[in-house]
């Protein structure tokens, strides 16, 4: 790559790179909270270098048309496209299989669903109470949810993606809790701990009833010490855990290390690589997955591919490498649930997995993106040899006004 820069051009930096006269496009930290007003700014001086420096960042995007360069950086479309080739390398290795059809399994797990949102509430709101948790509450629920995913993970995946704003909290919980017995599952993990692993996932942010509501739903970014109170959440639901009889070290080390980070810079014990516990790293993949690919209150959530190319990113220094590819290959490169484009120009939900052919689903196909009209719904799957369309993008329900709720499986 020469010395000469196109102007525009955004670039990727190492941290020790950054220098005052540079212009920040993006701290690529979606899953962060910090006090600056903006993710995009100018570096004016040694001192915002530091503070940045101090996030535990280790790389950055900068804007060279905004400030100055660095020659050899990577382009952030060479990022994206190496990015995009891991990811379909990945999607090609084995996942797991599923023993139900999918028309049996939705019923169950929307009813599962439903259950799981209600308690999930019920037991935070126990907690800011002063209640103890109740166990014989979570456990049936998490063996069922369990059962579901074993059956057929694609019933229950996308409906837990499904959340709103006000209850965005519980319903996270849940959320996290779905995915990671998907992740276990793909582990080939026993079922009395992937059991375990699901318990402390549901009740991996219950600390967060002890967080004022204010912190918790503020529609912007958080103050310095609103982020050392909301942090105080993981210590928090650690205490809560371990006075509720019956749980398990595993579910604590879910709950208690789900923000820690890989290369030492996560939070409440800085813990480094293998310090943190293997259910920990695995929590911590899950959390910031989910938690990026929301929609908050203010934050738009990325498409849930890009999320995964950004887990996959961040493997270098955030997350255990081994278990990102795992992760991806146990919900697919273009989740249950999705929204893509297919080569026609059509678009469609993606409504299953096919175990080793990710990159191949099914696609209910119901509109046609340039003719921009709703078509009669069809069904294909496009690993069928004589099936002529294929994947060609990912796109946003938003984009389009489209209703997710309305295509999902019924």
């Amino acid at each position: 790559m020469g010395s000469e820069t196109k102007p525009g051009i955004i670039k990727k930096i190492s941290i020790d790179q950054l220098q005052p006269g540079m212009y920040i496009h993006d701290l690529d930290c979606d899953w962060l909270e910090h006090d600056f007003l903006t993710s995009r700014f100018a570096v004016r001086d040694e001192k915002t270098v530091r503070k940045v420096r101090e996030m535990g960042l280790r790389e950055v995007y900068i804007d060279t048309s905004r400030g100055s360069d660095v020659a050899d950086a990577r382009t952030e479309a060479e990022v994206r496209q190496e990015i995009s080739a891991r990811l379909e390398s990945i999607a090609q290795e084995d996942e797991p299989c599923k023993s139900a059809e999918l028309a049996d399994e939705i019923a169950r797990a929307r009813h599962l669903h439903k259950a799981a949102s209600r308690i999930a509430r019920d037991l935070m709101a126990d907690v800011r109470l002063g209640r103890q948790i109740e166990m014989e509450r979570v456990e049936p629920l998490v063996e069922g949810m369990i059962d579901s995913i074993f059956r057929n993970q694609d019933a229950l995946l996308p409906l837990a993606r499904l959340k709103s704003h006000d209850g965005y909290t519980f319903q996270h919980s849940v959320s996290v809790c779905a995915l990671m017995i998907a992740f276990a599952r793909g582990l080939k993990l026993p079922r009395d701990n992937i059991r375990e692993i699901a318990i402390g996932s549901l009740l991996h942010d219950v600390g967060k009833a002890r967080v004022p509501d204010a912190i918790l739903n503020k529609p912007a970014r958080l103050t310095e010490a609103e982020f050392t109170k909301m942090k105080s959440h993981v210590v928090q639901s650690i205490i809560i855990l371990q006075h509720t009889p019956g749980i398990s070290q595993t579910a604590l080390d879910v709950a208690g290390q789900h923000h820690e980070r890989y290369d030492g810079t996560g939070y409440p014990n800085r813990l480094r690589g293998h310090e943190i516990a293997f259910h920990g790293q695995m929590s911590a993949i899950v959390d910031v997955y989910d938690a990026i690919s929301s929609d908050r209150v203010y934050h738009k959530g990325m498409l849930p591919t890009d999320a995964l190319g950004k887990l996959l990113e961040w493997s270098r220094f955030h997350f255990n490498p081994e278990l990102v590819q795992v992760y991806i290959k146990s919900i697919g490169i273009y989740p249950t649930g999705s929204l893509v484009r297919l080569e026609s120009d059509r678009l469609g939900v993606v409504i299953e997995q096919h175990p080793g052919n990710s990159l191949h689903p099914v696609v209910r196909v119901f509109y046609h993106a340039d003719r921009r009209h709703y078509l009669e719904p069809e069904d294909l799957d496009l690993a069928r040899p004589l099936c002529q369309d294929r994947i060609v993008g990912h796109e946003a329900y938003e984009a389009w006004g489209i209703d997710p709720k309305k295509w999902l499986p019924a």
